[in-house]
């Protein structure tokens, strides 16, 4: 029976994965639990097809979320059957389909796909057509609501105001103020202006390409009886248009093999649809039903906690996860006073593993809920003198918005960093556009003076036309009384002051509400660092002043402590990004309520703060599925936020986990027993 795999031998293959493989041609959902090889199934799935039942390569469509996860199964694909197929993203597929078939798809030849950035400066463009002020009316937000409405299916002429739009991911952080039947009128503009310059943004293209099926139904038929197979991956993260585009493209004699782990869904804020599952049970029935339960990543303690943890979850098909390995070590949990002794433990335990040679630094990594609790992890990492690497993001020094609060405090301190000036001139946007700052650099070129001297001296001799002028003055008065409220007040109420003032926390709020959260806690904690901040030389310099601080900043973001991605280093990453990666070693810090679970599932009772509750909870057994031997577990009973100390009370979730799995650590390292925590 080995040759229907191709070059692989079905010995390989468990006998629920044997099931999935061997099952004849029909609609099917897998739901396979973390780590449980739900890509070798998909492979010897269509290796099974090719091979057993005489599908040609080319009427197979495979279909994954990434590049990386493409690639991987196509190269697989190549060395077990030797042919190459259709596998790839869905955009990259609905792109491919709109190159072949632009014509139908009503597009020029030589259309263009554009990135976020383009189209944000297309949106901007509008606006100013419009007669819209960005303060009032921000491109990003607008660029959110035409990407969430895309992704939902809809054109703009097919929104029905306000009903189809309270479902959309983008009413979560919708902002009451905006003009919604604005929104819609803008967004139908912005159809006119990319069919007119023959361009596609990112989202258009899964929406065109369902619409190029649903427009010709020649095609369509084609494309149906061309696909005898499609098989999806992580079909828990597709969203509503995705789900049409593949209901479409399934004609009534293709078969639909989807693989699925409804308690891996964690991407509801992006628009991921959990409910699809549900959905495709219904849509496609008969739908044969297999369960992968066996994992091969982690030890049975690992399984049992996350088991026993995800089962408080109502909304979830259910399944077991066991392993074949050994029971493991039992899951540490360590209850620190504050965030510091947290983030030193973990570099402690780190440091004290990776001394013993079993170790390397890259088999650990640190976890967290909220960007912004990476920066008390780099500082104690570093103290330790343990190289790390931020994964997936930069490090909180090197953040956007703690560069531009950063620039406030330099200018503030010192008129003549032109870096600094130039950075914040216009962010928040405060009508001192290109022109005028092009006038403020020759200026300066000119009379071999600083930006700020050159400000200066253009107001002074007049030079600049009435709205630009008065705008400059308010810059300069901004910043030159930010300086005189400062006199005198402690480093961290002088940072927090100069963040409040400048108007940085309204222009985060509005400028793109999808990242406001995260934003405003990396600035609330910049306030946490520059409270809790000591100059080297502190026993010369008992006074931590904004200069110290800010030499401070630039060592933490420069060279000398920057990761090397081959680097042998202790990976530090969002949960959220931790998704597909497994570690030897996984910490997972923050575990408090309100901030994991995040406080907007929890400060509120409603069906959709219940829902959420349940994203978040299926986020911990996420992270904790990434540990192969060892899983750690800390909390802070005390955690500074916004610069202000704020007791917690340790996270529900565990108190989901049965104590027999955990060890408690005290301070100072010392264990006691688990029913004491």
């Amino acid at each position: 029976m080995s040759n229907i795999f191709g070059n692989a031998s079905h010995d390989t293959l468990n006998p629920k994965q044997t099931e999935a493989v061997t099952l004849p041609p029909s609609n099917a959902l897998i739901l396979a639990g973390a780590g449980s090889g739900k890509t070798r199934v998909l492979v010897h799935r269509i290796a099974y097809l090719i091979n057993h039942y005489g599908f040609s390569p080319y009427s197979i469509l495979a279909v994954t979320f990434t590049n990386k996860a493409a690639q991987e199964m196509r190269h697989r694909i190549e060395n077990l059957v030797g042919q190459n197929l259709w596998v790839g993203t869905f955009h990259g597929i609905a792109h491919r389909l709109l190159r072949m078939h632009w014509e139908q798809a009503h597009l020029n030849e030589n259309f263009q796909v554009i990135d976020s950035e383009d189209q944000l400066r297309l949106i901007k463009r509008l606006l100013k057509e419009f007669n819209l002020d960005e303060k009032q009316t921000p491109p990003k937000s607008i660029q959110h609501f035409i990407n969430a409405q895309k992704d939902e299916g809809r054109r703009a002429d097919q929104i029905i105001y306000p009903n189809s739009y309270s479902h959309t991911r983008s009413d979560r952080h919708s902002d009451s103020r905006f003009d919604t039947e604005t929104f819609i009128q803008i967004y139908k503009a912005y159809e006119a202006l990319c069919e007119k310059s023959h361009l596609i943004d990112f989202a258009d293209l899964l929406l065109k390409s369902y619409e190029l099926f649903k427009f010709n139904p020649d095609l369509l038929t084609q494309y149906q009886d061309r696909f005898k197979a499609l098989l999806v991956d992580e079909f828990q993260d597709t969203n509503r248009i995705q789900y049409l585009w593949l209901k479409i493209l399934a004609g009534p004699k293709t078969s639909l093999l989807v693989v699925c782990d409804d308690d891996q869904s964690i991407y509801g804020w992006r628009g991921a649809r959990v409910g699809n599952i549900a959905e495709f049970q219904k849509d496609f029935a008969p739908v044969k039903l297999i369960k992968l339960e066996q994992n091969y990543r982690s030890t049975q303690t690992i399984l049992n906690a996350a088991n026993y943890l995800i089962a408080h979850n109502t909304e979830r098909l259910g399944k077991t996860l066991f392993s074949e390995d050994k029971t493991g070590n039992p899951i540490s949990l360590f209850s620190a006073f504050n965030e510091l002794e947290e983030a030193h433990f973990i570099a402690s335990q780190i440091k004290q593993a990776h001394s013993q040679g079993t170790y390397q630094l890259q088999d650990f990594a640190v976890l967290y809920r909220s960007n912004a609790q990476s920066r008390v992890l780099e500082e104690a990492l570093l103290m330790a003198g343990l190289n790390y690497r931020v994964y997936g993001g930069v490090r909180f020094f090197e953040r956007s918005e703690i560069k531009t609060a950063l620039a406030y405090c330099r200018l503030v301190f010192l008129r003549e960093d032109d870096a600094a000036f130039e950075r914040i001139i216009n962010t928040p946007s405060r009508a001192i556009g290109e022109k005028t700052q092009s006038l403020i650099r020759d200026e300066a070129k000119l009379l071999n003076i600083s930006l700020w001297a050159a400000a200066l001296n253009l107001l002074k001799n007049n030079q600049l036309p009435g709205r630009a002028s008065l705008a400059l003055q308010n810059f300069i008065y901004l910043i030159e009384k930010l300086d005189r409220e400062i006199q005198d007040q402690a480093l961290y109420d002088q940072v927090e002051h100069i963040i409040k003032y400048s108007g940085l926390i309204d222009f985060y709020q509005t400028d793109d509400p999808s990242k406001a959260e995260s934003r405003l806690e990396n600035l609330g904690e910049l306030v946490s660092a520059a409270r809790t901040f000591m100059p080297e030389n502190s026993e010369f310099d008992l006074k931590p002043s904004l200069q110290n601080f800010l030499s401070h900043a630039v060592l933490e973001s420069g060279e000398g402590v920057e990761s090397n991605t081959n680097q042998d280093a202790v990976q530090l990453m969002t949960v959220h990004a931790s998704k597909g990666l497994e570690f030897p070693w996984v910490f997972i810090s923050g575990l408090e309520e309100d901030l994991f679970p995040s406080r907007s599932s929890t400060s509120l009772v409603s069906p959709d703060n219940q829902s959420r509750l349940e994203e978040e909870r299926r986020l911990m057994y996420v992270g904790m599925t990434r540990a192969m031997k060892n899983l750690s577990l800390t909390y802070a009973e005390s955690r500074r936020l916004y610069g202000e100390s704020i007791r917690h009370i340790p996270s529900r979730f565990l108190s989901e986990i049965p104590k027999n799995l955990i060890q408690v650590i005290r301070h100072k390292n010392m264990i006691r027993p688990a029913h004491s925590a």
